[in-house]
């Protein structure tokens, strides 16, 4: 490697030398922002005779030795792109000011020295040769032609942005300024020196890559020119083509990828470690060795696709299933969903077990959100269940496996999600939930669906309302009104669809449910909404109503997500079960306990309760010592243990207080579980008691 300060207009001006930009780099991406401030940078160092120098940064190449056709030297660039091509920009509308004053020495000298090589082929002239998407935009530019580009182009936003600012008052000063300009010059040798090692050295530094950009040139950094071309076409085009948010135009090959690795390794990597577990996945990156996990990229982004973009999916059916899932979110199952949907396309399932298993995901899902459990706990939950698939009895497993879980990973049974359905605040969660609720209920069964989202004319109405008229409590027990308003007024049971909803307002219920002003039948008995069809029978509305209404809603409810009706096995009374789900520890012994999949041969809750946390400590030390005061844990340097009444070491450093009852211990313990999320990782297995007598 051999560094050296070198000014940019020399770089530039280097004879018979073209800048290219590989198909693995990111695309040229620098904002209107970044552009007024090199801008500004380079006209306020031309202006200043006291500047002799302006420092911008480093430009990183690989020097192989590669000469183009017309016997020009290449220089890969592999950090540098941005600045490079920026101000090639400014060079250019430097040469359109030159033009528009008819200087044409200057227009040759800037267009020979910096732009192009003047005896190259047509399709080698430009110094810059920057990917494909960009290089028609730079051939536009410098072709000084005064048709308008087709398509979009940050190339072309910037140079319009450089020439409507560039002109013949300032040109000069620009001119100095860039003059001035100097980059650190790294040129490395791909034999002698590491490219990949120096160019993850410069994103650490702050250089802003995605992990998809970072997984990008890994693969292709080390392959030779020619499999470089061949390998981003043919395979990772396709996966930053499929792996994108169509809406927002949003990439999404990091997400991805991530689900990917989630899938292969069962473990969720951090959304900033993604890159260095794939390195670790995938170790070498030769052609032979990347084909095989390419084309199992490639063949799921298809399906990732959908899922996040579920317009494309051309089945109707398959289609409103998986915008469900898109609409409220169960991301978390993607790892899942993409191995059942490549299931289908190889026709291993059919359609109808596609759509049963895309409605159990919501299911469980969803009477997982009406009753609160953590959502942590499915990110192990989805990560494992496509193991769990039996092929010859596909969704009959899937079932089983979800019903079998326990504690805060458990399926939700009838009773207790209906329970808490109707205790629930309903109004105040996420508007896309609210919708996809409300959507749900209106339209089951029903031909005629109605559409929340988007749709000004259906609003959520509150029956009983927000701001009631002053009517509503002459007509009520004070103590109804205040338990309606305290209690009941976001619950189901009080909620309802309205296209009616700014004339219906806080009137009383009788107005609301006749309303026929002008004859445009805005009262509930003209609804034809299902929601709204039992409120025709009311002839008041009282707490009474609100809880006979929330029934029938629950009953609704449970047709819409339905436990799945299959034969279970009967759980073992005796078998090991989740902390959580325990019953009381006092007088009881332990037979052992697993935490973190690995089995503890411990026989008191005392020594559960030391093991753990030192476990946790080794684990989490600062994050543990933060928070051992909020959960009730004493923790004390061992120089101070004579402080507490049944000290135990977790280390050579801190010791715990363990005189505490067992029902206290496992509250402790449970505390802490809850702060780290890790609440499904601990299980033990009471000693059976006639063992004990």
């Amino acid at each position: 490697m051999k560094a050296s300060e070198t000014k940019i207009e020399k770089f530039l001006a280097s004879n018979e030398t073209t800048f290219a930009i590989p198909v693995y780099q990111r695309n040229y991406d620098w904002t209107l922002t970044q552009c007024k401030q090199l801008l500004q940078d380079i006209i306020e160092a031309g202006r200043d005779n006291k500047i002799n120098a302006h420092f911008v940064g480093s430009i990183v190449y690989v020097h192989d030795d590669v000469y183009s056709a017309s016997g020009l030297t290449e220089l890969t660039i592999i950090d540098g792109q941005q600045r490079l091509t920026t101000v090639t920009l400014i060079y250019s509308a430097l040469m359109r000011v030159a033009k528009d004053q008819n200087d044409m020495q200057r227009v040759l000298r800037l267009s020979k020295t910096y732009l192009i090589n003047e005896f190259a082929s047509e399709e080698e002239k430009l110094k810059l040769k920057p990917t494909d998407n960009n290089k028609e935009a730079l051939r536009h530019i410098l072709s000084a032609t005064e048709q308008q580009y087709k398509g979009y182009s940050r190339i072309i936003e910037n140079f319009n942005f450089f020439k409507s600012s560039i002109n013949a008052g300032n040109a000069e000063v620009i001119h100095r300024g860039l003059s001035k300009l100097i980059f650190v010059d790294i040129a490395l040798d791909r034999y002698r020196d590491n490219p990949q090692r120096i160019f993850e050295s410069l994103n650490s530094t702050g250089l802003e890559l995605s992990q998809a950009d970072l997984i990008r040139n890994y693969i292709l950094m080390g392959l030779k020119r020619s499999d470089q071309e061949r390998v981003f076409r043919e395979y990772w085009e396709v996966i930053e083509r499929f792996a994108k948010d169509e809406n927002i135009n949003k990439s999404k090959v990091s997400d991805f990828i991530r689900d990917y690795l989630t899938f292969k390794n069962k473990e969720i990597p951090n959304k900033g470690e993604v890159y260095i577990k794939f390195k670790a996945q995938y170790p070498t990156t030769t052609v032979d060795t990347l084909t095989e996990v390419l084309n199992d990229l490639k063949r799921l982004a298809q399906h990732y696709n959908k899922l996040v973009n579920p317009s494309n999916e051309p089945d109707k059916e398959i289609k409103r299933q998986l915008e469900y899932i898109h609409k409220i979110e169960i991301n978390v199952a993607y790892p899942f969903l993409m191995k059942v949907y490549d299931d289908f396309e190889e026709k291993v399932i059919d359609k109808q077990c596609l759509l049963e298993i895309l409605s159990l995901i919501q299911t469980f899902t969803w009477r997982r959100f009406i009753l609160g459990l953590p959502t942590n706990a499915l990110n192990k939950i989805f990560m494992s269940l496509y193991d769990k698939v039996d092929k010859a009895n596909y969704l009959y497993s899937v079932q089983k496996s979800l019903l079998s879980r326990t504690g805060v990973q458990r399926f939700p049974m009838d009773i207790e999600t209906v329970t808490a359905l109707k205790d629930k605040d309903v109004y105040n969660i996420k508007p896309k939930n609210r919708s996809y609720l409300f959507e749900r209920l209106e339209n089951f069964e029903n031909n005629e669906s109605v559409v929340i989202d988007g749709n000004d004319a259906i609003t959520i109405e509150h029956i009983f309302p927000q701001n009631p008229d002053p009517r509503w409590k002459v007509e009520m027990e004070s103590e109804e009104y205040n338990f309606i308003k305290e209690n009941l007024l976001n619950t189901i049971g009080n909620l309802t669809l309205s296209g009616n909803n700014g004339k219906l307002g806080n009137k009383s219920f009788l107005e609301k449910k006749n309303m026929n002003d002008q004859g445009k039948e805005q009262g509930y008995i003209f609804s034809r909404l299902w929601l709204n069809r039992e409120l025709k029978s009311f002839d008041n509305w009282n707490k009474n109503s609100i809880q006979h209404r929330a029934d029938k809603i629950g009953e609704r409810f449970l047709k819409i997500w339905e436990l799945p009706k299959i034969e279970m096995q009967q759980v073992d009374d005796e078998s090991e079960v989740n902390i959580f789900d325990a019953e009381d520890p006092t007088f009881k012994k332990l037979e052992y306990a697993v935490f973190f999949d690995n089995r503890l041969e411990v026989k008191e809750v005392a020594k559960l309760f030391v093991e753990v946390i030192r476990q946790l400590y080794e684990l989490e030390t600062e994050a543990l010592l933060a928070h051992a005061v909020d959960s009730r844990i004493v923790l004390v340097k061992n120089e101070e243990k004579d402080r507490l009444r049944a000290p135990v070491e977790i280390s050579d450093t801190y010791c715990v207080e363990t005189g505490h009852s067992n029902k206290e211990k496992f509250e402790r313990i449970k505390s802490l579980l809850t702060f780290f999320g890790f609440e499904d990782e601990l299980s033990i297995k009471y000693l059976d008691e006639h063992i004990l007598k």
